[in-house]
């Protein structure tokens, strides 16, 4: 970071510590080396006579070994889907796949039928890995449902089947690949605000570093417990918490299923020191009537992320947990981070900021009209450069170049201002993206289901400010003609296709919508005047 006071809002992060030329396999490898007996990974479970683990020299044999099964399958280069909660074997295939020079397809628990099959066609999934069930949710067999619909899916491989998988490494006698560190390594689904989620691509580079990065500001010291709640399925959880556990050498107890007083025992019982999570996580723990009567007096750092933490919460988080609290701001195009707040800085920093930019990353406030860097202080579109930004779009060229500009700048639909110091504030977003509880919900999603629906004219997908989860879902309908809104129809419409954290909490029938000159709904217009308590929930 420049020392002089900024004048344009254009930043760059420190250049420490540096950005490695490393892959998820050299990374793992290395530390298995250096500590092959600290112990690396707990399957953190209700049950403490199931909760398996491995040493870090366990679990690089393990990963070697998930790669060569891998390979008795499937080429270098092919994607292997992961469709399951956060369970050591999902830890185990991200490194096995990684090292097979493969590339990892994830996928959120809670998706049904319609869902798996865009994801697995879009991606063209090679290999599916699926969990038979997960909160009754009927996955294996959701699985074999959408096979004949994916041509390029060989194989679905159970992992309850896991030690039959396993032994299959022993029929494969060749060298494992040498990936390079610019490699695509993993494919995570995002999106903006219109169309179909999209494939990010991203490489060794940009996981491993922004992992340990991450890591390094929010004061990992080597050797620590971390409690990991975020799901692997997010970069959350299999860069942020998974790589940057790695990358100190840390003990990772990994969550299943967040549960705030398994959490709060966890944290006790194996003496954490930190953990990553949504403030939703957070509230539920301090909330959890176990919460006092727990020793939680080993944990130092707490990081949040996905919204904004008013200053009183930061001030609770610090204080009743007794550690510093620090917040992260990216997408997951950048890997995910491209800010973030030092333990350091002052509460209303941490509640009304996102931080400088992280080591070897630029960030610049523009003008979205004229493209112009804006002066200090002024809102525009945040961009970011650096090793951490993906390769692109997988099989959607047209996407990547309207995110990322001929001079290496990811566009990220943000609306944010910077200060003179270099620390960026988010004013809102250039898209209309949902974030519930720190669950990314995109509304073209819902509103392309809910249109085909007979009794739908019209309809917008608003985020409607939430105390609890930041945002949550609200429905805006114009019923079609000779029709009524009925919120229970529908909504039970949309759980056929739909997680149910997507599901609208909230609906309200419309006569007739705002509508900008051009006759685009005004989205901002519900918002507010449903804040004025001018709308009335069905």
């Amino acid at each position: 970071m420049a020392n002089s006071p900024l004048t344009l809002s254009y930043a760059v992060g420190p250049s420490e510590p540096p950005v490695r030329d490393i892959t998820l396999g050299q990374l793992l490898s290395e530390v298995a080396n250096e500590n092959p007996d600290q112990v690396a990974l707990i399957a953190g479970v209700a049950d403490p006579t199931q909760r398996r683990q491995w040493t870090y020299g366990e679990l690089a044999d393990q990963a070697r070994t998930v790669a060569r099964a891998l390979l008795t399958r499937f080429e270098p280069g092919e994607r292997i889907a992961i469709w399951a909660p956060n369970i050591p074997e999902w830890v185990l295939l991200e490194f096995g796949i990684a090292m097979a020079g493969m590339v990892i397809v994830t996928v959120n628990p809670g998706f049904q039928a319609s869902e798996l099959s865009y994801v697995l066609n879009q991606s063209q999934a090679s290999g599916l890995f699926v969990m038979e069930s997960f909160r009754g949710n009927p996955m294996l067999a959701t699985a074999q449902e959408v096979q004949p619909e994916c041509p390029e899916l060989r194989t679905i491989i159970r992992l309850d089947q896991w030690s039959e998988f396993i032994a299959s490494a022993e029929q494969f006698d060749g060298e494992l690949p040498n990936p390079d560190p610019d490699d695509a390594v993993m494919i995570q689904y995002t999106s903006g605000t219109t169309g179909f989620p999209k494939g990010a691509l991203l490489h060794h580079r940009g996981l491993v570093n922004n992992g340990a990065h991450t890591a390094h500001r929010l004061g990992v010291e080597k050797g620590d417990v971390w409690v990991t709640t975020m799901p692997l399925f997010h970069t959350g959880g299999c860069v942020c918490c998974v790589l940057g556990a790695v990358s100190k050498q840390a003990t990772q107890v990994l969550v299943e299923a967040f549960d705030p007083g398994l959490v709060l025992e966890l944290f006790e019982t194996y003496r954490g020191n930190t953990m990553v999570g949504v403030p939703t996580m957070l509230i539920a723990m301090l909330e959890h009537p176990s919460f006092g009567e727990r020793d939680l007096s080993s944990i130092r750092a707490i990081c949040s992320g996905g919204s904004t933490v008013p200053a009183p919460l930061v001030t609770r988080f610090e204080q009743e947990l007794d550690s510093k609290f620090v917040i992260v701001f990216g997408q997951t195009e950048c890997s995910p981070v491209a800010s973030m707040t030092n333990p350091g800085d002052r509460v209303e920093d941490k509640a009304n900021t996102i931080g400088p930019p992280m080591p070897g990353v630029e960030v610049k406030i523009i003008d979205p009209e004229t493209g112009q860097t804006l002066p200090v202080g002024q809102a525009g579109e945040f961009l970011t450069r650096g090793y951490h930004v993906m390769k692109g779009y997988f099989q959607n060229p047209e996407a990547t170049n309207k995110a990322i500009d001929d001079q290496g700048w990811l566009h990220t639909g943000d609306l944010c201002s910077m200060d003179e110091r270099g620390y960026c504030s988010v004013e809102g977003r250039l898209t209309d993206m949902i974030i519930r509880g720190g669950e990314n919900i995109y509304p073209k999603e819902l509103e392309i289901l809910l249109f085909e629906h007979e009794s739908v004219a019209e309809v917008a997908i608003v985020g409607l400010p939430d105390d609890k989860f930041g945002e949550t879902v609200g429905a805006f309908i114009r019923p079609a003609e000779g029709h009524e809104v009925d919120k229970v129809t529908l909504f039970d419409y949309l759980r056929q296709h739909l997680a149910k954290h997507k599901t609208p909490k909230q609906w309200f029938s419309v006569d007739q919508f705002p509508l900008t000159g051009s006759g685009k709904i005004q989205k901002f217009k519900l918002r507010d005047d449903w804040q004025k308590g001018e709308w009335s929930e069905l």
